[in-house]
């Protein structure tokens, strides 16, 4: 309800929507209330409300305080109720801001008044809580989901021991009492929805009714809803919840029902539902931690609130069709609860489990037990041995070369057999719990609630043999399920395996990607010797299309699912499903070190580099990426999950393009050396590349860098008009030399910066949007070159006479500028008058990144003198360039060699 809205109502056994009689007065009536009993005058507007009046005061001096007109039916004690709550919140949750009672003239709490057809009413006066509700506050990221959860614990925490007789009240509200919803389910016109709602109020009386006696109980907020929460302003990523508002619904339960009813709501509108409530939940249990019970409990009375919703909404749309706010939650709580069938009950409670830092599923910790205390009963798992070596799948693995579904499965194989033949084995190893690259295509994304999160963590252990390799039993057990998962890039034949030990708990194992034949041998119920064979490792044609190996996996609860079990899971859901499927080394007994991680995790190289990496190299972001792989426009972090690279400016044609990738090959297998020998290379590159550039842009440097290319071309201009001044534009950017910083101002005027040295001198940066000069302005490219004489005056006066006019052609640290149209011509010529150089930076913005040219300077109908090239001449690796004219070459040519 909004804020302000009263809560339901009282209601006795089987609670009905009652009509309440809302006041009946005029906002002059309001404004006199107001001003007579408070003293309080300003502007009046009117909130929503199901029952009772409500209206936001903003007084003159900027304060905002709530009028609140009760209902002719509501009892002082329940606002004698709602105030004590309040009281008690400041001296237990100081953290929250909550709202304050403000007292009447004649000093009381709680004031009677006349609505304007004589009926008396209570009236009150709270402060305005400051901030937006939950409602209309977007993103809901996980930081502010978990500051929900502990604003609600607090709240709770803080009402512990509080128990005064008014709170023990029959509302319709009351979670425990939502059985009263069944008699009114044939509101529900639809038969689908209809169904959702009978299952869940089916679970809710089969199983939690029963154990609501060993669950905490005391008085609660019990409308945590997405009017009621107000989050504090901020930037999104830091935005929290300040205070939970309208006490209206105030009483005494169970009080889990309060975080219940507030993951209800944090559900709605999420693609991904359970993940928004596992956030609320995990924020609730770090302040007030939640019992097994509980933990239980939250799924279903999550469900059976939203039922309860549902159910209610239909009557009161049936009951007042024109007051549309008493259905406003309607819409998003049924594309809940259809979202949340997809969701099954046990593994919500290990999600849970999981938010709250347990283990997810309590059968894990069993099943691993026993399975170390019986490593002696295990027996093999293949009927053919041989050498073992380990196989990297991982995302940073070189031997799958794209993120991407293989759409040459066969080529995967062979590169997987030859690795195995090179390492002189007999059964490579896929290792449990890693990251792979290999699902981070579409057919394994899952939906999100920020972003699509694919599922690329390997739950099962991979042995890589040749196709029709005997499967052994490792125990004894009995068939759970034999089933043919025939799509691409499933399991293919699959069996899962049954065990039952007499001293142990239940739990499977499953074997995948098996011949065809052991779809007609064994079927389910039949028992099982340890040691028997049981399948044979399938070919590519029948195993999904996978290299044959056998897909091996742990589990500790089958979740209902028959013939199946996911192999892969989403990273943000490692722990649940980790617990699931726990490492099945248990069963394979693989040699540790053939299981070791073959890569440091970010923790441990951003630990590393505090140590042993320069701090000036700096880490973006405050939870830091570590990318292991990039590819097309996307990089990759170390759990699979793909970003556009909108911050990279080195990869021209993309990450790890094909053909650059095979250049670099092919050209490391031949030769690697400097330019002092003949290399017919170099001389068709410099050819091909003068070949783009206009005449007498003709004589090519080749270096390793931007920053050498910027440098060497400084070296050059100097040598050419034998001056050092330099002219450049303000936030340009050139490179990370000594030199390069000083005719840098994004460098010399930023942190750390110590000011341009006196032979360099800078225009003001030419921004039609921004600058001095704008669009509208005549000939701003003129009046910006105009500033180029400026500059050379200054320099003279210092005796730095310019010798060059430094500039990108579209400047990038500067924001992405294009240039006023003419600048370039007018400022070249300036230049040249005095016997000056211009050098072109198309270090970051050449080779057809501007679109319409090849070279940026082209877009200004110039030719410069010199021209800088660096990032996209070698997409990233460390290749540069500098083309000059022949006079300035030779200039160069003073008898000092240079090579690279």
């Amino acid at each position: 309800m909004r804020r302000g809205v009263a809560g339901s109502g009282a209601v006795r056994a089987a609670p009905l929507v009652v009509r309440f009689r809302r006041p009946v007065l005029q906002m002059s009536e309001a404004e006199r209330i107001a001003k007579e009993q408070f003293g309080l005058t300003g502007v009046f507007t009117e909130l929503p409300s199901e029952r009772d009046r409500n209206f936001l005061i903003m007084t003159t001096a900027g304060e905002r305080f709530v009028l609140k007109i009760a209902h002719a039916d509501e009892a002082p004690e329940v606002l004698d109720l709602q105030h004590r709550v309040l009281a008690r919140l400041a001296e237990g949750a100081p953290e929250l801001v909550m709202p304050k009672v403000v007292r009447s003239l004649a000093g009381k709490e709680i004031e009677t008044v006349q609505s304007s057809d004589g009926t008396s009413h209570l009236s009150r006066v709270l402060t305005w809580v400051p901030g937006r509700e939950w409602a209309r506050v977007s993103p809901h990221s996980p930081d502010l989901l978990r500051s929900l959860g502990r604003a609600l614990a607090a709240i709770d925490r803080a009402l512990e021991g509080f128990s005064p007789p008014a709170a023990t009240r029959e509302l319709k509200w009351d979670i425990a009492r939502s059985g009263w919803i069944r008699e009114h389910l044939d509101r529900v016109s639809d038969p689908a929805r209809r169904a959702i709602v009978e299952r869940h109020l089916t679970r809710f009386e089969g199983e939690v009714l029963p154990g609501m006696a060993g669950l905490r109980r005391g008085v609660i907020h019990n409308d945590p809803n997405d009017w009621n929460v107000i989050v504090g302003p901020g930037h999104p990523d830091e935005r929290r919840v300040v205070g939970i508002v309208d006490l209206g619904d105030v009483l005494e339960s169970v009080v889990v029902a309060d975080l219940a009813i507030a993951c209800a709501y944090a559900m709605q509108g999420k693609t991904d539902p359970l993940a928004a409530a596992a956030a609320v939940v995990a924020g609730y249990h770090a302040v007030r931690p939640l019992t097994e019970a509980e933990l239980v409990a939250l799924f279903p009375l999550i469900c059976t609130r939203l039922s309860v919703s549902v159910v209610n909404s239909a009557l009161q749309r049936a009951s007042f069709p024109d007051e549309s706010y008493l259905t406003i939650s309607e819409p998003e709580a049924w594309a809940t609860l259809e979202r949340l069938e997809t969701a099954h009950p046990r593994m919500a409670h290990y999600e849970f489990r999981a938010a709250a830092g347990l283990e997810p599923c309590p059968n894990a910790p069993l099943v691993t037990s026993w399975l170390r205390a019986h490593q002696d009963v295990i027996g093999p798992l293949l009927g053919a041995g041989g050498p073992i070596t380990a196989l990297d799948l991982s995302l940073g693995s070189p031997l799958v070369e794209t993120p991407v579904e293989p759409d040459d499965l066969s080529a995967f194989t062979r590169k997987v057999f030859e690795r195995i033949r090179d390492a002189g084995a007999k059964i490579g190893v896929g290792r449990y719990d890693e990251a792979r690259i290999l699902y981070a295509g579409p057919r394994f994304q899952a939906d999100g609630n920020d972003r699509d999160v694919p599922r690329t963590i390997h739950i099962g252990l991979d042995l890589f043999v040749e196709p029709g390799t005997q499967i052994l039993a490792p125990l004894a057990c009995v068939v759970e399920s034999v089933r043919d998962n025939g799509m691409d890039l499933d399991y293919g034949p699959t069996m899962i395996l049954r065990h039952e030990p007499a001293d142990g708990p239940v739990f499977y194992s499953l074997y995948g990607h098996l011949g065809r034949e052991v779809l007609g041998t064994l079927r389910p119920g039949a028992r099982v010797e340890r040691g028997q064979s049981i399948a044979t490792v399938g070919d590519l044609d029948v195993n999904g299309g996978w290299p044959p190996h056998l897909h091996l996996q742990l589990i500790t609860d089958l979740l209902d699912r028959d013939g199946e079990f996911p192999g892969v899971a989403r990273s943000d859901r490692r722990a649940a499903w980790k617990s699931l499927s726990p490492d099945p080394n248990l069963i394979a007994r693989l040699p540790e070190h053939l299981l070791a991680r073959p890569h440091r995790s970010g923790r441990d190289i951003l630990a590393s580099r505090r140590g042993h990496v320069g701090p000036s190299l700096s880490v973006s972001y405050r939870r830091p990426l570590t990318i292991v792989r990039g590819w097309k426009q996307f990089l990759y972090d170390e759990d699979g999950l793909r970003y556009l690279d909108a911050v990279n400016n080195v990869a021209h044609v993309g990450h790890s393009h094909p053909r650059v990738v095979r250049a670099v090959r092919e050209q490391m297998a031949v030769l690697n050396t400097n330019t002092r020998y003949l290399h017919e290379r170099l001389v068709e590159y410099a050819e091909r590349l003068t070949a783009t550039l206009p005449a007498p842009l003709s004589v090519c440097y080749f270096v390793n860098s931007g920053s050498e290319a910027n440098e060497l071309a400084i070296r050059l201009a100097r040598a050419a008009t034998g001056r050092r001044g330099i002219v450049v534009i303000d936030a340009g950017y050139h490179g990370n030399t000594t030199t390069l910083v000083d005719v840098s101002p994004y460098k010399h005027d930023g942190p750390g910066g110590s000011g341009p040295p006196p032979w360099v001198r800078k225009i003001p940066l030419p921004d039609l949007y921004r600058g001095r000069f704008r669009r509208e302005d005549a000939d701003p490219g003129q009046r910006y070159a105009a500033f180029v004489a400026d500059a050379m005056d200054a320099l003279g006066a210092n005796g730095e006479p310019a010798g060059a006019f430094l500039a990108e052609s579209v400047l990038s640290c500067g924001g992405q500028i294009v240039l006023p149209d003419g600048f370039l011509t007018e400022a070249y010529r300036r230049i040249r008058a005095v016997g000056g150089v211009c050098i072109a930076d198309e270090v970051q913005v050449g080779f057809g990144r501007v679109g319409t040219k090849f070279w940026a300077f082209e877009t200004q109908g110039v030719v410069p003198d010199i021209v800088t090239m660096g990032k996209p001449i070698g997409n990233g690796h460390p290749l540069g360039a500098v083309v000059t004219t022949p006079d300035i070459a030779n200039a160069f040519a003073n008898g000092m060699e240079y090579f690279s």
